[in-house]
């Protein structure tokens, strides 16, 4: 099991600027816990989520020398990706395409098909530049607009994914309406289906609803899954304020419970919880 860290996912969505310094100090001591990958920053209008404007700041102040974390930058189109090409030490470029046609335009601006074509692009440029396209399938579980979902929807756009070369795939439970029962079935029928895909799991929830959640995805045989240091975060889209990011300390003990031992460094997983407060 692949676990990652979403502190931009965290903070893209304060009200309050935090400060690029902080920010550094913050992920370098994440980049010391063991996380398989970082999801630290996005290349994203400014006007869109001006928290997240100083990422190629912050990344000249990371120490990768002593860390085997991966990072991974959020676009939304193919110019946010063309910027994060021009970095060597970002491996995975994430882009959210949408099961919704409603969250789609308002996510990016674009409708469903003209994202696949931005993911066309964006996969070609990855390829081209020796990255990894990660693609994160927002409303994944359902949606509050009453658009067209299924299982069976999920794996016909696994499919096209295929097609493009994609082998790295996160359906996502953007607004925290799964249970574990839908959670288990929606990704043992992906990982039945095309066991050739890494899928992974970014998924939201309540107080108290994590344990479970995290449970079905163990249980599901999912390869990777995102969390958050205390749950902080989560969509903006979600009605819900309590509706945050799995807390990634829940995740670690569920999953020692499950029998998944994670290289995790008790040490500065406590150092980086405890600066989250001035962070957050």
């Amino acid at each position: 099991m692949k676990l990652i860290e979403c502190p931009r996912d965290a903070m893209q969505g304060l009200d309050h600027f935090v400060p690029t310094e902080l920010k550094i100090q913050y992920l370098n001591t994440l980049l010391q816990v063991g996380f398989d990958t970082l999801d630290f920053g996005s290349f994203v209008s400014p006007k869109a989520i001006p928290q997240l404007r100083d990422t190629a700041e912050v990344m000249a102040g990371l120490n990768l020398s002593k860390t085997k974390t991966k990072l991974l930058v959020i676009v939304a189109n193919l110019r946010g990706a063309q910027e994060a090409a021009l970095y060597p030490q970002i491996q995975y470029i994430g882009f959210p395409l949408s099961i919704s046609e409603t969250f789609q335009q308002r996510n990016t601006n674009k409708t469903i098909a003209q994202a696949f074509v931005e993911v066309a692009e964006i996969q070609k440029l990855c390829i081209g530049v020796g990255k990894e396209l990660v693609v994160y399938l927002s409303m994944g579980f359902g949606n509050p607009y009453g658009d067209p979902y299924s299982p069976d929807l999920v794996s016909k756009f696994t499919e096209q994914l295929i097609q493009l070369g994609i082998t790295i795939i996160a359906p996502s439970d953007t607004v925290g309406s799964s249970v574990p029962e839908t959670i288990e079935t929606l990704f043992r029928q992906l990982i039945n289906a095309f066991p050739n895909v890494e899928f992974g799991a970014h998924l939201h929830a309540r107080p108290g609803e994590a344990h479970a959640k995290i449970s079905a995805v163990a249980r599901a045989g999912v390869q990777r899954i995102d969390g958050a240091l205390r749950g902080f975060g989560g969509c903006p889209m979600a009605a819900d304020d309590l509706t945050g990011n799995l807390p990634t300390e829940e995740i670690i003990q569920t999953l020692a419970n499950e029998g998944v031992a994670l290289p995790i460094n008790q040490a500065a997983l406590q150092k980086a919880l405890m600066l989250s407060a001035g962070v957050f």
